[in-house]
């Protein structure tokens, strides 16, 4: 086997996440094709590059010796496709503003805000569950900028050179459940409340599923834990099936009740990250102004800020006059942005 770009981006991906599961939800591909890639790889370098073992991977000597050398040509390459595309895309009027993010109810609200903005706009969005995976596209070149959460005890891998913005320091996570299920009579539920229900969580959610682990554990807590996306978790919680996490965001169904945890053991951090402070610009005033639209637009969400005293708890904050995106948009196409 000849030996590709696309393996030292494997070993790469290996030694910056330590295992072999995890590398493999970030590559895209599943883990016993990357165990059988890894394997070849070594077979045609003549040696063992990871020590294999239950808490994770860690390279051998011969692996430290490749990744010093993969490393560079690697950022090397990534550096000539972004700066390729960005020169492509100016030259065929392509997205001025290419937005990811997890979800959020925030979105609809800054996609407004970007296109209301004179002149005209107009951003392009890409969803992912993995905020991992999106810094990583903003790192590549292959998006602007990603709107994303932090679980906590769960810190994203932020690749060098991006520069971070912190929306939210922490935003505490809300639980759903049925309207009828006796916790929901209460203001905030505490997780006793809650010992015979099973959850659902979304375990493709980068960190969440080890975030609600450990605050179980820590109440006393063993329930059953199923695995499934929300839009399916939600739906079961409307029918007393289960219970879920939910962003505090998110708004009341006629069956479904969305509640504060006591206490509030379960958090995020919301970041939004670019490769350069001009670019964070670009987008931070509109996305701010959105999620606090979205938060006060929540009932349960909006007691819990005046009930807490938190910042920004208050009125939602007037949109701005339209101001000029000549800025961003000289920054996004590579033309020179003019002094602030």
């Amino acid at each position: 086997m000849e030996l590709e770009v696309r393996h030292l981006r494997v070993l790469c991906a290996i030694a910056d996440t330590g295992s072999l599961h995890r590398a493999a939800r970030e590559l895209g591909v599943a883990q016993p094709s990357l165990s059988t890639q890894l394997r070849r790889i070594e077979h045609a370098l003549g040696g063992q590059l990871f020590v294999r073992a239950r808490t994770g991977c860690r390279p051998t000597p011969l692996g430290h010796a490749v990744l010093s050398r993969a490393r560079p040509l690697v950022s090397e390459l990534s550096a000539l496709v972004t700066e390729t595309r960005a020169a492509a895309a100016r030259a065929s009027g392509g997205p001025r503003l290419r937005i990811g993010a997890t979800a959020s109810r925030a979105l609809p609200g800054w996609l407004r805000r970007l296109r209301a903005r004179t002149p005209r706009t107009e951003p392009t969005l890409q969803m992912d569950v993995s905020a991992n995976s999106l810094l990583a596209m903003v790192a590549s070149g292959r998006l602007d900028m990603a709107f994303v959460h932090e679980v906590e005890g769960s810190p994203l891998r932020v690749p060098p050179g991006l520069r971070v913005r912190v929306l939210v320091e922490r935003e505490p996570q809300f639980v759903s459940l049925a309207v009828d299920h006796p916790a929901a009579a209460r203001r905030e539920v505490r997780l006793g409340d809650l010992a015979a229900d099973r959850w659902m969580v979304d375990s493709t959610v980068d960190g969440e599923w080890d975030a609600l682990c450990r605050v179980l554990r820590s109440a006393g807590l063993q329930p059953d834990m199923l695995h499934g996306d929300y839009l399916t978790a939600y739906s079961l919680a409307a029918t007393g099936e289960v219970v879920t996490v939910s962003q505090p965001t998110a708004r009341p169904r006629s069956d479904l009740a969305i509640r504060p945890l006591q206490g509030d053991p379960i958090g995020v951090r919301l970041l939004l990250a670019a490769r350069t402070e001009a670019e964070l610009d670009c987008g931070y005033a509109e996305l701010e102004e959105a999620y606090w639209e979205a938060a006060f637009q929540a009932p349960a969400y909006r007691e819990w800020l005046s009930r807490t005293g938190a910042p920004a708890a208050g009125a939602v904050p007037p949109p701005p006059p339209a101001r000029s995106a000549a800025p961003c948009t000289e920054q996004l196409t590579g033309r020179r942005v003019p002094a602030r």
